[in-house]
């Protein structure tokens, strides 16, 4: 495909996206070939980038979590519930990059990322691996099949606010979880299945019932759910031993953290797909880039998320080598490509176009 044979495809991608998206959008060769090429010398995974990212983020949340209980004076509480959020969110994201791993990248990190962060936090990875992938399915995407999505822009209004807020009700939902229904669901067949269905899977679409475990996963769903129920009635049993405040603080701040992330996912798609199969490139159009110069994405989309619609194109590329391959792509396709059209200014742009979608459907 030759420039003009580009531009075409950007501008008939266009003319779609005025009337909806469909899955006659064509993929663009020379974008997906140029995604390929230009970044086979990147996609190594480096552990030590992996490594100190996630540990530090981590320990950085938790002290400053420590201080949000500890002080005294509440505007240093707050300062350091903040810092705790932000620091948080960031070693949580890491089970993204986690659900993409092959074989054996990275070995024992996540073992390590599990025990300093998945349980503690209640979200071990298992409630990613082999669920985020199937987003990935190029036959899934979009439709009723992948757990990831919902056409939020083409729903009634009241259906963002109600998205986002739910959020902050999960924390709560998962210590119900590990401290309730994986010992009861051990005693009864029935709810451990149901369990695993409906509440294993951070996933948005209500319509997904997640199947059992395959492979090596299996026995990692074991020992994963064994420490969440540990960690849960460790929590509930700090109560007894120091008050109250240590376990509404730390769940204060996991709220904020879902919360958060519940903003990102919203403005991670344009949600703009009615169920049809689509081709990659209509995934990729789909999808969301917040490149630099902004550096306020980096907060709210960290570890390569503000990359998301990039991801979409090569899934298994190591979130610290995204900002290169944007580079290099924005370089070799330039402004008037396909690839231009996933890029967009910032999460306030973004709700706001969703918004105005679900304002035309109150009816």
């Amino acid at each position: 495909m030759n420039a003009e044979q580009t531009i075409s495809v950007a501008k008939d991608a266009s003319a779609l996206r005025e009337r909806g998206w469909h899955s006659q959008i064509a993929d663009d060769k020379a974008m997906l070939r140029a995604a390929r090429d230009l970044t086979k010398d990147i996609g190594d995974h480096r552990a030590a980038i992996y490594w100190a990212d996630m540990i530090g983020s981590a320990l950085l949340g938790y002290g400053a979590l420590a201080g949000a209980i500890l002080v005294e004076s509440i505007t240093l509480a707050v300062a350091f519930a903040v810092v705790s959020v932000l620091a948080l969110y960031r070693a949580l994201l890491f089970i993204h990059e986690i659900s993409h791993f092959r074989g054996d990248v990275l070995p024992g990190f996540r073992t390590a990322w599990n025990a300093l962060v998945g349980i503690p936090m209640l979200t071990p990875s298992f409630m990613y691996e082999q669920v985020h992938t199937l987003h990935h399915k190029r036959t899934q995407y979009g439709t009723v099949a992948d757990p990831e999505y919902l056409p939020l822009a083409l729903m009634k209004p009241w259906s963002l606010p109600l998205f986002v807020i739910i959020a902050i009700l999960a924390p709560v939902a998962l210590l119900f979880r590990f401290a309730v229904l994986v010992p009861l669901g051990a005693i009864f067949p029935p709810i451990r299945q149901l369990t695993w269905q409906r509440a294993s899977a951070l996933a948005i679409n209500p319509e997904f019932r997640r199947r059992p475990p395959e492979g090596d996963l299996r026995p990692r769903v074991l020992m994963q759910e064994a420490g969440g129920f540990i960690w849960a009635w460790l929590l509930i049993g700090s109560v007894f031993a120091f008050g109250w405040k240590p376990l509404l603080t730390a769940l204060g701040v996991a709220s904020v953290v879902a919360l958060l992330n519940q903003l990102r996912t919203l403005v991670a798609h344009l949600w703009e797909n009615e169920g049809d199969a689509m081709t990659v490139t209509a995934q990729f159009l789909d999808s969301v880039n917040v490149p630099p110069p902004g550096v306020v994405a980096e907060i709210w989309a960290p570890v390569g998320l503000r990359y998301h619609a990039l991801h979409h194109l090569m899934p298994s590329m190591p979130y610290h080598s995204l900002p290169e391959a944007h580079r290099r792509l924005v370089k070799e396709l330039g402004d008037g490509s396909t690839y231009h059209g996933a890029n967009h200014k910032g999460m306030g742009v973004l709700v706001a176009r969703i918004a105005r979608s679900t304002m035309g459907r109150r009816s």
